[in-house]
């Protein structure tokens, strides 16, 4: 069998007849190509619950620039999720590069710069009533490995698209990604 043999494994063969609206059924794989992507974590953390004017304009202003982002896909951002736990707020966004990224950043034209701008000039910083927090990783595709089952489109899947899991992927993954974790390796009796 080749890596590209599309052949649906035992356990969803059934799922095409079951699967709810919306949800891509069986095993998919996000549609990576070589290229790769941009992962960014944004988010905040409210420290004081009660200091609603120093956390309040971070609140606000991701949805902002969210809306701003999918009204304007050539600046770059190709999928957002929004997660919520506790007292923290985070968004997982994927971008095409680093550069648009970084271009939106510091652009004073669009949403994030004049908020980024306020926030650094307000008394929130000092009184910590508000964290914040974003991380950046810069992925090539060949260091990507994904697997979806019975899944709408999710992360990477909805940034670029699925495709149905080729047979063998699991085995070129792990060995591409010199993984060696016995989670990452094919199970002969699961096909």
């Amino acid at each position: 069998m080749t890596g590209t043999d599309t052949a649906v494994r035992r356990i969803y063969r059934d799922a095409p007849a079951h699967a709810p609206r919306g949800v891509l059924a069986g095993e998919q794989v996000a549609d990576v190509g070589e290229a790769g992507t941009v992962l960014f974590v944004i988010g905040m953390r409210v420290n004081r619950w009660r200091r609603v004017r120093s956390w309040w304009p971070v609140f606000v202003g991701m949805p902002t620039m969210l809306r701003e982002l999918e009204k304007h896909p050539e600046l770059g951002l190709l999928d957002a999720r929004t997660f919520w736990a506790g007292r923290t707020f985070l968004v997982g966004q994927h971008w095409k590069s680093a550069e648009q990224l970084g271009r939106y950043a510091r652009d004073m034209q669009h949403a994030h710069g004049p908020a980024w701008a306020a926030f650094n000039s307000s008394k929130a910083p000092g009184r910590a009533d508000v964290g914040i927090f974003h991380e950046t990783y810069v992925v090539p595709g060949d260091n990507i490995e994904t697997r979806y089952g019975n899944m709408p489109a999710f992360g990477l899947a909805a940034a670029l698209g699925a495709v149905p899991r080729p047979r063998g992927l699991r085995r070129h993954a792990h060995d591409r990604m010199g993984i060696t974790e016995p989670d990452y390796t094919v199970d002969a009796a699961a096909g």
